[in-house]
C-alpha cells in the first residue's frame, strides 16, 4: 500500500498527516514540489521478467517523461531475495545501508516502482515526509533535496531509474543522522 506520512523533523511521534489516498498524496507532495504519479503495473512481472522486456512494457510512458530527452541514462534497478544465495542477506543489509543516511543529489532522483517497495523521506524542514512507493508509483526529488531511502529488512523491489548523467546517482551525504530518528519502511508500513 502506498503511504504518504508527514512528521516534525524534531519529533518524528508528531505524526501531523497520514494518508494512503492517491490523491491527496499526489496534492501534498505537489504542494511541496515533488512529483507523484501513477502508471499502470505490469501484468505477468515475475523476477524472471527481463529488463528489456520491462523497459519495453512501459516504453510509451518513459517516452512521454522523457519527451525532452533531458534522461540520458534509464535503468532498472532490482533486488529479489535469493534463497540460493547464503549471502543474500548480508549483501541486502549492506545495500540497504548504503542509503538510510541522509544525503542529496546534483540532479532530480526520479523513481518509477514497477514491483515491490521502497520509502523515501524527504527531509523538508520543519518537517520529514515518508513515501511508502509501491508497484505502479512514480516519484521525482528535486535535486538538493535532503533524503534518504528504505528498502526495508527484505528488500523486494524492481523500479526505473532515470538520471541526466552517468554519475547522476553519487550521493553528498550530510552527515545528519536524522534517519536513525525515523521509523523505518517495515515500522511505517505496519502502523
Amino acid at each position: 500500500m502506498t503511504v504518504l506520512q508527514i512528521m516534525a523533523d524534531s519529533d518524528a511521534a508528531d505524526v501531523r498527516l497520514r494518508t494512503a489516498d492517491a490523491e491527496v498524496i499526489g496534492a501534498e507532495l505537489g504542494k511541496r514540489g515533488i512529483v507523484f504519479d501513477r502508471w499502470p503495473t505490469m501484468p505477468g512481472l515475475d523476477p524472471a521478467t527481463s529488463t528489456e522486456d520491462i523497459l519495453a512494457h512501459y516504453d510509451a510512458r518513459i517516452g512521454d517523461l522523457n519527451a525532452d530527452g533531458r534522461y540520458k541514462h534509464i535503468d532498472l534497478a532490482r533486488i529479489h531475495p535469493d534463497a540460493a544465495d547464503p549471502e543474500w542477506s548480508a549483501k541486502a543489509e549492506a545495500a540497504r545501508g548504503k542509503f538510510l543516511s541522509e544525503h542529496r543529489h546534483a540532479e532530480d532522483e526520479v523513481r518509477f516502482f514497477v514491483a515491490g517497495r521502497g520509502c523515501f523521506y524527504l527531509h523538508l524542514e520543519p518537517e520529514v515526509v515518508a513515501v511508502v512507493c509501491e508497484g505502479g508509483d512514480l516519484v521525482s526529488v528535486p535535486a538538493g533535496t535532503r533524503h534518504w531511502f528504505d528498502m526495508g529488512a527484505r528488500p523486494d523491489f524492481v523500479a526505473v531509474r532515470f538520471f541526466e548523467e552517468a554519475d547522476g546517482w553519487v550521493g553528498d551525504f550530510t552527515g545528519d543522522e536524522i534517519g536513525s530518528r525515523f521509523p523505518a519502511l517495515d515500522a511505517l508500513v505496519a502502523a
